[in-house]
C-alpha cells in the first residue's frame, strides 16, 4: 500500500474553515477537469453522493445530470427528500426513475441473502445503464468514492465501486470524477454541512447498499417491506425526540419472515414481530448494544404495535458483534 496514501500536507477536515478551503479547491479542480463537458451521477441520497452532487452543482451547474433510482428499498421519505433538495432547492437536472415494481418483481420469492444482494446490485446497474444510454455527449461519470473505499479495495476487502460494474459500452464512454476520494466519512459530513445540505442527509446513518431488502429478512413481500419501512420511521422519530439521533451509531428495525400469536382489541392475531437493533461502534468491526431508557423502549413498542399494520410484537436485539453482525443479512 505504499502508493495508497493521502496527500502528505493534507489536514484533517474538522472545521467549517477547513471544509470551505477544501470546497474552494475542489470547485476549481472540477471546473478544470470537466470544462464545458457534461457529467453524470448516480444520486442515492446518501451523504457521499449528495456531497458530490452539491459540489458539482456549484462547479458546473446544468452540465450535471443526476439519476435517482427508487428501487422500493429506501427508507420512508428518502426519495421525496432527494427530489426536494436537489431538484426543487438546488435546481439540479435530476432524472427520477420509479423502478419499484421492476425490483420487487425480480426479488419475489428470493430468500437467500446473497442472491438478493446480487439481484439488487445487478438490477441497479441495468437501470442506471439504460438511463445513461438515453443521454448524449456525456463525458464524465461522477462517484462518491471516499478514502476507506480506496483502502479496502487495495487491501482486497471489497471491490471498489467504479465504472467497472457498468456494461462496457457505457463504462468506456466515461472519465471518472471523484472529488471526495481523499476524505474519510466524518470529513465528508463536515464538507456536506458547509455546502448547506440538510442534517438528515449529512448525518444519515450507515445504510446497506441493498437498503431495506436486507432488513426484510427472507423473501421480500410488499406488505412486510412496508412494515419495515413504517417501523423504522417510528424508531428514528422517537430516537430524535429523545436526543439520541447523533449519539447512537446505528439503529433500525428488522421484520423476519415468521409470525406469532397475539391479541389486539380482544381478538386473536397471527402477525409478524418487529426486531429493533441499536448499536454503538468505532470501526464496525465490533459493536456494543446501546443502553436505552426502558420507558422510551416501552413507548416505541406501543407505537409500533398500534401503528404498523401486520405487527403484534416487538423484540429487542441485545446481541453484540461478535457474535452477531450489525445487520441480520
Amino acid at each position: 500500500m505504499e502508493n495508497i496514501r493521502r496527500p502528505e500536507n493534507m489536514q484533517r477536515i474538522n472545521t467549517p474553515e477547513l471544509a470551505q478551503a477544501f470546497i474552494d479547491e475542489q470547485l476549481a479542480a472540477l471546473r478544470e477537469q470537466i470544462g464545458e463537458q457534461k457529467v453524470l451521477l448516480a444520486l442515492s441520497g446518501g451523504v457521499d453522493s449528495s456531497v458530490v452532487a452539491a459540489l458539482l452543482i456549484q462547479a458546473v451547474g446544468k452540465q450535471l445530470t443526476c439519476v435517482h433510482v427508487n428501487h422500493g428499498l429506501l427508507r420512508k421519505g428518502e426519495p421525496e427528500q432527494v427530489i426536494e433538495v436537489f431538484r426543487n432547492q438546488m435546481k439540479a437536472n435530476l432524472i427520477y426513475v420509479d423502478a419499484v415494481d421492476r425490483f420487487l418483481n425480480k426479488l419475489a420469492g428470493v430468500a437467500e441473502p446473497e442472491k438478493k444482494r446480487h439481484i439488487i446490485g445487478e438490477e441497479f446497474i441495468d437501470v442506471f445503464a439504460e438511463e445513461a444510454r438515453k443521454l448524449e455527449d456525456v463525458k464524465f461519470l461522477a462517484q462518491g468514492t471516499i478514502w476507506p473505499d480506496i483502502l479496502e479495495s487495495d487491501a482486497g476487502i471489497k471491490a471498489h465501486h467504479n465504472a467497472g460494474g457498468l456494461p462496457d459500452d457505457i463504462a468506456d464512454r466515461f472519465e471518472l470524477v471523484e472529488p471526495v476520494r481523499v476524505l474519510f466519512k466524518d470529513e465528508v459530513r463536515v464538507v456536506g454541512k458547509q455546502l448547506g445540505l440538510p442534517d438528515s442527509m449529512v448525518y444519515r446513518q450507515p445504510f446497506p447498499g441493498p437498503g431495506l431488502g436486507v432488513r426484510c429478512v427472507g423473501a421480500i413481500t410488499r406488505d412486510r417491506l412496508e412494515a419495515v419501512r413504517e417501523s423504522d420511521a417510528i424508531l428514528r422519530e422517537e430516537f430524535a425526540k429523545n436526543g439520541l439521533a447523533g449519539k447512537i451509531w446505528q439503529y433500525f428495525t428488522i421484520v423476519p419472515d415468521f409470525k406469532s400469536t397475539g391479541m389486539t382489541d380482544g381478538r386473536r392475531t397471527y402477525e409478524w414481530p418487529v426486531v429493533v437493533r441499536a448499536v454503538n461502534t468505532v470501526d464496525a468491526v465490533t459493536a456494543d448494544v446501546a443502553e436505552l431508557d426502558f420507558n422510551m423502549m416501552a413507548h416505541i413498542v406501543d407505537r409500533i404495535t398500534h401503528e404498523v399494520k401486520g405487527v403484534n410484537r416487538v423484540l429487542w436485539d441485545l446481541t453484540p458483534k461478535p457474535t452477531g453482525t450489525i445487520e441480520w443479512e
